[in-house]
């Protein structure tokens, strides 16, 4: 019975996932999930809050720090945390959350993210982790993205705590 009941269930998530997708030969190419999707164009005014009442949030509370400090190590291959810490392959992360895209000093963004008008929040964040390319179509991050949203919480709560000096980034 539990096979039968996996069976089921991997036809409905893949037939769920098929109705996502656009078909070939549609006008628009949009699908529901796309419409739906936040963007970098319709991210709209955001809130922007101090690290430790981000982390006051139940998705960033709750979050298991250990499994997001490990997802983080995929960012730290082409990302440095901490202050004063060198660009490599992407901009330094250290203080990022509130900060406006595409404004560390010295490092050659692409032309998609330099005329990007965002402010990086855990909400962008989470969009963008989700999908790097939806999110801003013509980005260069080569970065497939984190679909389990458990998993983009973890991610971002650990950020938070790596990449700021506060009080709350200290704590485990």
């Amino acid at each position: 019975m539990i096979g039968l009941y996996s069976l089921i269930l991997i036809l409905l998530t893949t037939l769920l996932s098929a109705c996502g997708k656009s078909q070939p030969g549609s006008e628009t190419g949009n699908s529901s999930r796309d419409i739906d999707r936040l963007t970098a164009a319709n991210l709209g005014e955001q809130l922007v809050l101090p690290t430790d009442d981000y982390l006051r949030l139940p998705q960033y509370r709750n979050a298991d720090l250990v499994r997001g400090e490990r997802l983080v190590m995929q960012c730290r291959a082409c990302h440095s945390f901490e202050q004063g810490g060198q660009n490599i392959i992407g901009p330094n992360l250290h203080g990022f959350f509130g900060r406006r895209v595409a404004s560390v000093v010295g490092y050659p963004y692409s032309p998609t993210l330099s005329q990007a008008d965002f402010i990086w929040t855990p909400q962008a964040l989470d969009a963008w982790l989700a999908e790097p390319t939806g999110f801003l179509p013509g980005n260069r991050m080569v970065y497939g993205g984190l679909r389990s949203a458990d998993d983009r919480h973890a991610a971002i709560a650990a950020l938070l705590r790596l990449t700021t000096n506060s009080n709350a980034s200290t704590q485990r």
